[in-house]
Order: C-alpha cells, then structure tokens, then sequence
C-alpha cells in the first residue's frame, strides 16, 4: 500500500539471505514491529538461525538451507515514528520502546547471540526530535544494542556547496543522538553505553521544490500519503526496466564527496558509530543501464576507506579556511536554516598497527581553488610517507560511463613531499586525497 504498487515479492527471506552469503555479505535483518507482532520476529529467528529440531528451523531444511544462516544484526522495525509509515509508533514513543524490549527479550531467548536495533527519530527534522527518541529509549535501553539513524541530506543545483556542507547535519545528529544515549544511561543508573547504526544515508542534489515554509519539522500523514481518490495501483515487472530511470550523472565527482564525507564523519565517531549503510548511494557505487554495469567515482572513497580505515580512528586537529552557506528548502520537509563556518578541508585518520598502516583522508570541499595541505605527521616517529592517491574531475561535467568508465580516477600525485615529519601536498579543487604512511 505505501507504495502504490502490487509487488511480487519475487526476492524472499530465503533469497535475499542466499544472496547475500554469494556475495559474502553479512545481513542487516529488519522484522515488521507495524503491522507484524513480537511472535512473528522471534519466529523468524528461529527459521533464521536455530540449528534444527523445531517447526520453523526444520522447514528451513525443507526449503533447501539445512545450516543455520546465523544472522546476526536485527532491526525491530524500520522508521516507527514516521507519519508516512503503516502503523506508525508516532504518537506513542513509550509504547514503541516497551514493544521493542519485549520483541528484543523474545528474540534473544530464541538466540542469544544476535544483537538488536532500536529505532529512533528517522529524520532531524521532524518536530519531535529528539524527544520521541528519548521516551522510546527508556523503555529498552537495557535490551537493545543499537540505536538506528536515518538521514539524507540534499542540496539544490544553485547551491553545489551545500551538498559538502552536509557534514554539518550528519555531525550534530551523531553528536545530538550520542548525547541523548548518555543522558539515559545516567539517568538509569547503568554502565552500559550504547552504540549507532548509521544505516541509512546518503547526499544528493535535488532540485528546489514547492516548499511550505517554517513548518518546522510538522509533517502529517497526508504530506507522504497520496490520498487521491482516483489513484491507480501500479504493477511494476521486475524484468521491465523501462520506467527505470538511469542513474544522475550531473556533478558526479561533487556527489562522490558528498558521500565520502558522511563517511568521514563515521570515522571520526567510530567510537560511537558502529554500523553504516550507503542505501542513498548504492546507483553511485555501482552504476547500471541494465545491459551494463560499471564503477561510478563514489565506489573509489567507498572502497578505500574499506580497505584502509582499519584499526584506530584519530582524531586530527584542523586548521583551515572557513565559509558560510545560506539557508535553503528542498520541500516540506528538507528545510536548511543554513550552515555557518564550514571547512574548505575535511579530513579524518586510521592507524592499523597490526598491518603497520596509517592513511590520512582528505576532502578539498573548496569549488574553485587549490589548496596547498601541509600535514604535521612528527609525532608518528618511525612511520614513512609512502603515496599520495588524489582523485578529482578534470572538468564539472565529467562522470564515468560504460563506454568512458576513466573519465574520474584515483591516481598517484607524486609531487607530495615529506621533510622530517612534514608532508607537503597539493590538493585539487573539490577532490579526494588518500595520503598513507607505513611503519
């Protein structure tokens, strides 16, 4: 129904779960807490991950999966305080937070070795953030692993440099959600800290549309909801992707470092953040037209940052230039009231001791001018400046396609200098910079 869709449900439980062990994946599984029930999830557990010698884990047998998927992540429902979602826990925060504990208890009894996730506010900007998230949290803190956040942040066309911006709503978000955790885990007297899961975001330009301005985070069910009396269900083939549109291609390097400075801002928070899911940037890592498949510039940072920042998060102390970015509003309820002492450099660091690593990630977030990084790396004796991976696009309108998938590259700047202890580089104009260091 919140679709407008009939939906085959051609991919399962079964298939998405086979699909991910193929892929060598590990599962983030969400139950119904909607209109689903707390039996329901503990019985899904139960299919999901008991050894066998019950109704629900034999009939996984049956089906084909005689091992265990052994699941470990699970979501107790998705969204529950937005107004656009089907039983939605809105106006009853305490209510959503006893029915998680009490799903959470269920499902832990079934297997006490997977972990939970509460939701929280799904966005910022509805008004009872952050309230809802600390009534629903009192209710399961002690049960629960997890907290989960949601958030895309836009920017309009006018206004690339509030895309890169973004990090400033990411960053008071954590900040605001971890500070919450902490007030109710004072507040119940417990020693447990509790963790994030970021599972949701992404940065994207989209055009300004009819926005009803200062509403202030008030949005209604009939803002989401098409309730039009002659609205017509659509039944969408999941072999026709004729209606499908293809991918943005507009300022694919700036939507790349949009992404990678969410990331930045995880990494920063790793104490704190210890989940992430790009579901706003998937069709920039791994791009289609159906018949082809090939890397867009976003899958660069992605993977490296997956490969490289392993180990310790450190925090690195910055000193740069700074500007303002004015307010804006994208519709109802994507509305900026404006970013002020932004940095023209974003960065964050990782040290892997045991591989003997440490990398350095760099965002120039400035538009139109290079900037010269000096990095005062002396502290770190015995560690040796090795490459500079540098990526930007040549000109604005530059994206990689199927026939042209080189057009945005990570290469090596080998003009980068170190001198006892200093590393002197040069950063391009809205590029991403890898610097790394072997001991």
């Amino acid at each position: 129904m919140a679709w407008g869709q009939f939906i085959p449900n051609d991919v399962g439980h079964d298939e998405y779960l086979r699909w991910a062990e193929k892929a060598g994946a590990e599962a983030v599984y969400t139950v119904n807490l909607g209109t689903g029930t707390l039996q329901d999830a503990a019985d899904c557990v139960e299919y999901t991950n008991f050894p066998g010698g019950t109704w629900w884990s034999d009939l996984r047998k049956k089906n084909g999966h005689p091992a265990p998927y052994g699941v470990r992540t699970w979501c107790l429902g998705n969204e529950m305080d937005g107004p656009w979602q089907i039983a939605s826990w809105e106006k009853d925060p305490r209510g959503y937070g006893i029915l998680a504990r009490e799903t959470s208890k269920a499902m832990k009894w079934v297997d006490p070795s997977i972990e939970t996730v509460a939701c929280v506010s799904s966005s910022p900007f509805l008004n009872h953030y952050p309230d809802w998230d600390r009534t629903a949290l009192e209710e399961c803190y002690d049960i629960v692993d997890y907290i989960s956040l949601h958030h895309y942040h836009s920017a309009p066309p006018d206004l690339p440099g509030a895309l890169l911006a973004g990090y400033a709503a990411f960053e008071d978000y954590i900040r605001t959600e971890i500070a919450l955790c902490d007030y109710v885990r004072t507040k119940l007297r417990t020693k447990k800290t509790m963790m994030l899961s970021l599972d949701e975001y992404g940065s994207m330009i989209r055009p300004r549309g009819e926005a009803r301005l200062g509403l202030g985070g008030r949005q209604t069910a009939d803002m989401f909801g098409v309730f039009v009396p002659d609205r017509k269900y659509a039944r969408r083939d999941p072999d026709d992707w004729s209606a499908r549109q293809r991918p943005p291609m507009a300022r694919e390097m700036l939507r790349a470092l949009g992404m990678a400075s969410t990331m930045l801002v995880m990494l920063n928070h790793a104490d704190r953040v210890r989940i992430g899911c790009a579901t706003g940037g998937l069709d920039a890592l791994c791009r289609t037209d159906r018949e082809h498949v090939w890397k867009g510039a976003a899958h660069y940072p992605f993977t490296q940052m997956i490969r490289w920042a392993r180990g310790e998060a450190l925090r690195c102390e910055l000193r740069c230039a700074r500007a303002d970015i004015p307010g804006y509003a994208i519709d109802d309820m994507n509305q900026y009231g404006g970013f002020e002492g932004i940095e023209t450099v974003q960065c964050a660091a990782a040290l892997n001791g045991e591989a003997g690593e440490m990398t350095v990630f760099v965002i120039n977030a400035d538009p139109h001018e290079d900037l010269e990084l000096t990095l005062d790396a002396r502290a770190f004796e015995g560690w040796k400046f090795t490459e500079h991976i540098a990526m930007c696009a040549e000109r604005e309108d530059d994206a990689n396609t199927f026939e042209n998938p080189w057009a945005i590259l990570p290469r090596r700047n080998v003009s980068s200098r170190e001198e006892k202890g200093i590393v002197t580089a040069a950063l391009r104009r809205e590029s991403w910079n890898v610097l790394r260091f072997m001991r």
